[in-house]
């Protein structure tokens, strides 16, 4: 790292010289303008011009017609956990129906939106201006989600209410949402600087945060289970005996009461 000297410039401006080999490198001269940010940190950020709107980062994927439909699902999630708001599907042939399908489900869990398709080629996109993100408020939101979730299934697990662990099972998705979304939004501000400035997001923030959506999907994942395993049961003509649903139950308030603390304590700060 260079240290450069503070100098004075006149009466009340101070100056530091930019790198002779920077100003080449980005092919700046006398006069032209430089684009300066404050991070978090205190630290100056300088970049070339003027700083530029974010432009969409876009790929194109192509579909074999054989392609198992989990693969392209999970190329199309990669990219879009990468940061990439245009996704473009070309297929060497055309897509099948169930290559169709399983491509308008992800982009329905992912907020995205097919805005170009006919049976070679699909255009989705993001339409969420993600400067204007709030991670906290996002965590906060699928927090409330699961813990909604969880004192459902559990009424329902004593209940053995069906209808309700179907409603259960279909929140799955919203939760998917937010930490779809969420993740991408920390693995950007991780190599976006001005991004994390926006979001004011110190690098360790993003490690946590991350650890936090992934329990809280896990969480979510647990409720959705139970709720399968409510739906399968109903499916065979069976039912879980008192004796056990009680005990079940209990168990399940006492460990989501834990859960709702342990929340509340991170956003709260309180350590004790």
């Amino acid at each position: 790292m260079e240290q450069r000297r503070i100098m004075s410039l006149g009466r009340s401006s101070l100056v530091v010289s930019l790198p002779k080999h920077w100003l080449k490198l980005n092919e700046l001269k006398k006069g032209d303008v430089v684009s300066i940010a404050v991070n978090r940190d205190r630290s100056l950020a300088v970049f070339p011009g003027v700083e530029k709107k974010r432009e969409a980062k876009t790929i194109t994927l192509h579909v074999d017609p054989s392609e198992k439909e989990v693969l392209i699902v999970r190329s199309i999630i990669a990219c879009y956990l990468n940061g990439y708001s245009k996704i473009k599907l070309v297929s060497n042939n055309i897509f099948s129906v169930a290559q169709q399908k399983a491509i308008h489900n992800i982009v329905r869990v992912l907020y995205m939106r097919i805005m170009e398709a006919n049976t070679k080629e699909m255009l989705i996109e993001t339409l969420i201006d993600e400067s204007k993100a709030s991670v906290v408020t996002g965590i906060h939101r699928m927090y409330l989600l699961s813990s909604s979730m969880c004192h459902d299934i559990f009424d329902a697990l004593q209940s053995q209410d069906v209808i309700r662990a179907k409603v259960v099972y279909s929140m799955d998705d919203d939760v998917d949402h937010f930490s779809f979304f969420l993740l991408r939004l920390l693995r950007s501000a991780t190599v976006d600087t001005a991004l994390a400035n926006q979001l004011e997001l110190e690098p360790i923030d993003c490690l946590d945060y991350q650890t936090l959506v992934h329990k809280i999907e896990h969480v979510a994942d647990h409720a959705t289970n139970i709720a399968k395993h409510l739906i399968m049961l109903n499916g065979r003509k069976h039912k879980i005996t008192e004796i056990l649903t009680e005990p079940l139950y209990n168990a399940g308030i006492d460990a989501l009461k834990s859960y709702d603390e342990a929340v509340d304590a991170f956003f709260s700060k309180d350590a004790d």
